[in-house]
């Protein structure tokens, strides 16, 4: 009886390691039909699971006889410079897919992949079909460090946390920007728009620059607490740019002036960069502008006009 269930036990064993067998050296093969091979790996920590938040750095080759061709590498792609991508895990979009990768994987393991590459194009990428480099059959190998893992719930929470911060700024703007002229002595009326322009210095001539014009300006910006975010005084040199290509409060604010006149621009962020804000100017922040228009002159025609 024991030599028999020996036996039985041996049989299970070899039927194990057989499902595992990769024709990849070094990976192993999931029942998934999955192959993969960790570099490090905390065999204890929470996986990635559907709907998480998870920020990775990856790189994806199309395996070849010879050599591998890499199609991707986030080292170079990435939207912050960082090599870091975020994305929300979404569901499996087929059996060993790169989601069921990810799935594998828990913070700060590193490992390597080799899935189909026609699904990967065709279901997780949803093309019509293959690019040329690729014909059915062919593997992509992924590998992937695994830098952060958010949770649902922590997305959910910092989602939260930030629209309570946004209300925040969006509520505190107009009292900012009440105080701002009542401490500069400004009683100028806005436009329909909300710009206030106070004309600084008159210009030479009568003409004014249309929406579709290239305009030369100096120009500082500031914020309402008197940061400056930017002056082409400061760099010496004016700038030129279609005034239709710049942010709302500048396109009707220029239009009012004349060659060589001054103007001081009180921008609110409904014309401005909004809620989202741009590079050192935060959401919902009015703008101060001290602009110099030096000279304007007509567009070049776009095409189909």
């Amino acid at each position: 009886m024991n030599k028999i269930t020996m036996l039985l036990g041996s049989a299970l064993l070899v039927g194990l390691v057989s499902c595992n067998k990769s024709e990849f050296e070094g990976f192993t093969k999931a029942e998934n039909g999955l192959h993969y091979q960790f570099y490090t790996q905390d065999e204890a920590g929470v996986k990635a699971a559907e709907g998480d938040g998870v920020s990775m750095s990856i790189v994806y080759a199309l395996k070849g006889a010879s050599k591998d061709s890499v199609l991707f590498d986030s080292k170079l792609n990435s939207d912050d410079g960082s090599g870091v991508i975020r994305y929300i895990l979404p569901k499996s979009s087929f059996k060993g897919s790169l989601e069921d990768a990810i799935t594998m994987m828990a913070k700060n393991d590193s490992a390597a992949f080799i899935i189909s590459a026609d699904s990967f194009f065709l279901k997780t990428n949803k093309l019509q079909s293959l690019p040329p480099f690729a014909k059915p059959g062919d593997k992509l190998q992924v590998t992937i460090k695994l830098v952060d893992i958010k949770s649902k719930k922590e997305l959910d929470e910092n989602q939260k946390k930030q629209e309570a911060e946004v209300a925040a700024l969006e509520g505190a703007e107009k009292p900012k920007l009440d105080a701002y002229l009542a401490s500069n002595k400004i009683t100028t009326a806005p436009t329909a728009s909300g710009l206030i322009f106070i004309e600084t210095q008159k210009g030479k001539g009568k003409d004014h620059p249309k929406a579709t014009d290239v305009v030369t300006v100096h120009y500082t910006g500031t914020l309402l607490d008197g940061t400056k975010f930017d002056s082409s005084v400061d760099r010496g040199e004016p700038t030129t740019f279609p005034l239709n290509q710049v942010i709302p409060g500048w396109t009707e604010a220029i239009q009012l002036m004349s060659k060589g006149s001054k103007a001081k621009l009180i921008i609110p962020s409904s014309l401005g960069y909004g809620p989202r804000g741009g590079g050192p100017i935060p959401p919902f922040s009015t703008l101060v502008f001290e602009v110099e228009l030096i000279d304007f002159k007509a567009g070049e025609a776009q095409p189909g006009m």
